[in-house]
């Protein structure tokens, strides 16, 4: 097993995630956070850029949900559905596609954010939904970086990519390096350790070769989990969050700073 992924030391406990509505006195003191934009209005967003430092809005470049704003607007260009999440993939070779995400991007930066966070990079990569699109992606990201060449980007997972997407983004999150949700049961669990270094190694690939910051997000449901799991990642020098599946709020086992 790895015992650290990079000589700094970090602020170990510095990345919050949620997509449902927090209040701002309650997010304070990260390095990384990453929220849903409809949240939050101007002042807000300037009230959380100055208690953290990072501070960024959420879109998927790989899927879009039902619920979500811009389904209308894209539904007519989508490749398949993803019933974990009730989300359907995008067909980035649409134009239409592409506008419409660089749209939503442009009006997060505007509102404040100060970048983005990029989901579901993985559908791109060989065994993902989407990985026929892999021109189409890097196409995306770069027109997207041109177009904002002093925005925060940190790109979710993806790490068969990041050869080519390093030249894009700002950081790498990781998720459930530790934990393993399984959606048929909706049980939480930790991982097989074998697996698990597998990943170590991959994340410190990402800290060596490419001098790209690595978050980690993990899921749990109890004080015991919980505590497990922050126990294994505290033996790495990395930023994390450890949260709920939907990370719609502060769990009550808490993530909250101390």
């Amino acid at each position: 097993m790895i015992a650290y992924l990079s000589e700094s030391k970090v602020n170990k406990s510095s990345v919050f995630v949620c997509y449902g509505k927090i209040k701002t006195d309650q997010i304070k003191g990260y390095s990384y956070v990453i929220l849903e934009e409809k949240h939050y209005n101007k002042e807000e967003i300037r009230l959380l850029k100055k208690q953290n430092k990072h501070v960024v809005a959420y879109i998927s470049l790989g899927e879009v949900n039902s619920n979500a704003t811009h389904f209308n607007l894209l539904k007519d260009n989508i490749l398949g559905k993803n019933n974990n999440w009730n989300s359907h993939y995008l067909d980035l070779s649409k134009d239409k596609t592409v506008i419409v995400l660089s749209r939503l991007i442009k009006k997060c930066l505007d509102k404040g954010f100060d970048g983005m966070f990029l989901d579901n990079i993985d559908n791109f990569t060989t065994f993902g939904p989407q990985k026929n699109q892999k021109k189409e992606l890097l196409s995306l990201l770069k027109k997207i970086r041109q177009a904002n060449p002093d925005a925060f980007f940190i790109q979710n997972a993806g790490f068969e990519l990041i050869y080519d997407t390093s030249l894009y983004i700002n950081a790498v999150l990781f998720e459930s390096v530790f934990t393993n949700y399984q959606f048929s049961t909706k049980k939480y669990q930790l991982r097989e350790q074998k697996e698990t270094d597998i990943y170590l190694n991959k994340l410190k690939t990402v800290t060596e070769k490419y001098n790209l910051p690595v978050l980690l997000v993990e899921y749990a449901d109890n004080q015991e989990l919980y505590k497990n799991v922050q126990q294994k990642i505290n033996n790495l020098n990395v930023s994390y969050f450890i949260g709920s599946i939907d990370l719609q709020g502060i769990p009550s086992f808490s993530n909250s700073k101390k």
